[in-house]
């Protein structure tokens, strides 16, 4: 089985180098991933950068080169709810572009590409299995939507025109939708999950660079130990 793994940033990746002692690198488009056997599987860890257009870029190199069967994508994301806090673990069941507007362009809703899905749901098997190894493990975790857009929020407005469109969103970030879409075109499976790093409002940058770390941290060891008992 090939496996990718996908982080934003540098800061995130480090921690699977704590599992995983890489074989080979190489490069797939602007992209190095770092290669790893674990458990006779083939793991690809890469960054995917930070937006949209990094996200897709650099998923779509490695997807046309490599036949993957699972990408996990990690990272954080700041919270859009009163009771989604900081620490906390999203397994994302779909994912939306809070900064798509194109309503008056035919029937599409608020969010939603045209000619593409108003969501990108992640309903696989894969997503499943992953579901129930975090219940077996007596993980705390939420379900629901995160939305994409291309903006670092970090005030009480920008949250509130967010939840105004999407209020059932427990999370918004930068890359997820864009993974969604190019993952939904080469039909493969998503398996995403997203650690709250920041409450989304004014001390958002201050809350990010503290604890992007120790989310990261968490996130990568739930994702390692999943992927070295995988068959």
């Amino acid at each position: 089985m090939k496996i990718a793994i996908i982080v934003p940033m540098a800061e995130e990746a480090e921690f699977y180098r704590d599992h995983f002692h890489a074989e080979t690198k190489e490069m797939f488009g602007s992209t190095e991933f770092e290669h790893f056997s674990v458990n006779g599987n083939d793991v690809y860890l890469g960054l995917s950068g930070i937006g949209k257009v990094n996200a897709a870029m650099n998923l779509t190199s490695l997807l046309t080169k490599e036949k993957i069967d699972v990408i996990f994508m990690t990272g954080s994301a700041g919270s859009l709810q009163d009771d989604v806090h900081r620490k906390d673990v999203i397994l994302v069941n779909d994912f939306a572009y809070h900064d798509a507007h194109c309503v008056s362009a035919g029937e599409y809703v608020e969010g939603q590409i045209p000619r593409e899905p108003a969501t990108f749901k992640l309903n696989s098997p894969e997503r499943e299995a992953f579901k129930k190894y975090l219940g077996e493990e007596d993980v705390d975790f939420k379900e629901g939507l995160v939305v994409t857009g291309d903006t670092f929020v970090q005030s009480k407005e920008q949250k509130e025109l967010i939840k105004k469109n999407f209020p059932e969103a427990l999370g918004v970030e930068m890359e997820g939708a864009a993974f969604a879409q190019v993952a939904r075109h080469f039909k493969t499976p998503l398996v995403a999950m997203r650690a709250i790093s920041d409450n989304g409002d004014a001390n958002a940058d201050n809350d990010f660079d503290k604890f992007v770390k120790e989310v990261g941290a968490k996130a990568a060891k739930l994702i390692s130990d999943y992927v070295e008992k995988m068959n």
